[in-house]
């Protein structure tokens, strides 16, 4: 893309936006440029703070870390390139172990994850693809090391980051350089991530 669909606001004059700032900077040192888009419509903004917020709210067992691991996963699924940037930023931000950070894509093998993880994430993948390939052997595989109202966290984060891999991908949203250095540290000389569409 040439530009973005639609240019988000200007960040300086939207008073309006502090809690969003607030809570960004927090989770990833930096406000997106999507959420100024959003702005557009205040209470879509609005609205998707508050799930964010909900989603991400650590409540035991599902970690920060492993919210955003699923997170990065399930946008690496979708191919959205600003939504993986983000994501592994976010876990290693949030503490997720190095070994798990390198080794992302041999979850299934690599002594760093856990069966409860290695669910978390097959459910993460499984429900992000179209079609979606959630079936009865990933279901009972979760139920066996999650109870459901973890699993409602699981799934909350797949289909949070459903909804930000539409948006910033139909977008072309500009990505921000300190995503896109997390990106290039952590995950491009692993796979195939490049900037794409969200550079300008």
């Amino acid at each position: 893309m040439k530009k973005p669909l639609v240019a988000p606001l200007d960040r300086e004059t939207n008073p309006e936006l502090q809690e969003m700032v607030d809570f960004y900077n927090e989770t990833l040192g930096f406000t997106p440029n999507s959420l100024f888009t959003m702005m557009r419509r205040p209470r879509i903004a609005e609205a998707f703070l508050e799930m964010n917020q909900a989603v991400m709210e650590n409540k035991g067992r599902v970690t920060s870390a492993l919210k955003r691991l699923i997170a990065y996963v399930s946008s690496m699924s979708t191919g959205c390139r600003y939504c993986e940037a983000h994501a592994i930023r976010a876990a290693e931000r949030y503490g997720a172990a190095a070994e798990q950070l390198e080794n992302i894509w041999e979850y299934k093998t690599h002594p760093a994850f856990n069966d409860a993880e290695r669910a978390a994430l097959d459910l993460s993948i499984a429900a992000s693809v179209i079609p979606n390939a959630v079936n009865d052997e990933i279901a009972e595989n979760m139920r066996k090391h999650w109870d459901e109202g973890e699993i409602v966290e699981i799934l909350g984060v797949v289909a949070l980051f459903g909804y930000l891999n539409r948006w910033n991908d139909s977008m072309g949203t500009q990505l921000e350089e300190a995503a896109a250095d997390s990106a290039n540290k952590l995950i491009a000389e692993k796979g195939d991530w490049v900037i794409g569409k969200h550079k300008y």
